[in-house]
């Protein structure tokens, strides 16, 4: 059955959907030896679909890992402006692998990376709203402030639904909050503050979904577990 071609670059892991645009646009992906196009549609049962040269059904081995991203990398596999990637920090893990989600420049933490696109998809999309926790570091007028990040229900017009926030430490004008939210709505817990006039100082992802950053190093990865792998599909 003929299917859209980014949709059948996903479910076979080769990318996310978005990525498979970029792609395509490279001229990295071929239909029965000719360029393909945006938009174009194949029969993987019929059609030779190929990236890279690669036959599209030569099913590439799945990898999972995590990574503490450090502050001062983009969430991207390559950047044009020269900054670095964290696709550098994971050049050893023996598959490409990609981004599920973002963290900003600023922001360090927990970040899953893998080459399963179908698994991504199911992450990403908005009816699954995954859980992510976020330890944060902020600077201004404290008093009262977990309350009023936990009752904002919208963004500049935006509705979110209410984060959990939990107060890990508390001076006269600075704080540690644990801050778990259900959404992805872009730099969401830097805008959250800003509503509350708090200066982020640090942001730090320590916990998504069922997976919990724990000891891991800055800048270092891992390999997923068998188990923890599972409890993602699950």
């Amino acid at each position: 059955m003929e299917e859209r071609l980014q949709k059948l670059l996903s479910a076979a892991g080769v990318c996310s959907r978005r990525a498979s645009e970029q792609y395509i646009l490279a001229g990295r992906v071929t239909i029965n030896g000719r360029p393909a196009v945006l938009g174009q549609r194949a029969d993987p049962q019929r059609d030779d679909i190929r990236v890279d040269g690669a036959p599209l059904n030569a099913a590439p081995r799945l990898v999972y890992l995590m990574l503490n991203k450090p502050r001062g990398y983009v969430t991207t596999l390559s950047d044009e402006q020269g900054r670095p990637t964290v696709a550098q920090l994971v050049a050893d893990a023996g598959a490409r692998v990609y981004p599920v989600g973002r963290l900003d420049l600023d922001s360090e933490g927990l970040l899953l990376m893998t080459n399963d696109g179908a698994l991504t998809q199911r992450l990403l999309h908005p009816s699954h709203e995954i859980s992510k926790t976020y330890h944060v570091w902020v600077y201004g007028p404290v008093n009262g402030a977990a309350e009023k990040l936990a009752a904002i229900r919208d963004l500049r017009g935006e509705p979110i639904r209410a984060a959990q926030v939990r107060v890990l430490h508390q001076g006269e004008k600075t704080a540690e909050y644990a801050i778990t939210i259900h959404e992805g709505k872009n730099r969401q817990i830097r805008r959250m503050c800003a509503r509350c006039d708090l200066k982020v100082k640090r942001l730090r992802r320590v916990r998504e979904h069922t997976l919990d950053l724990g000891d891991l190093p800055l800048g270092q990865w891992r390999y997923l577990t068998e188990e923890e792998v599972a409890a993602l599909r699950a």
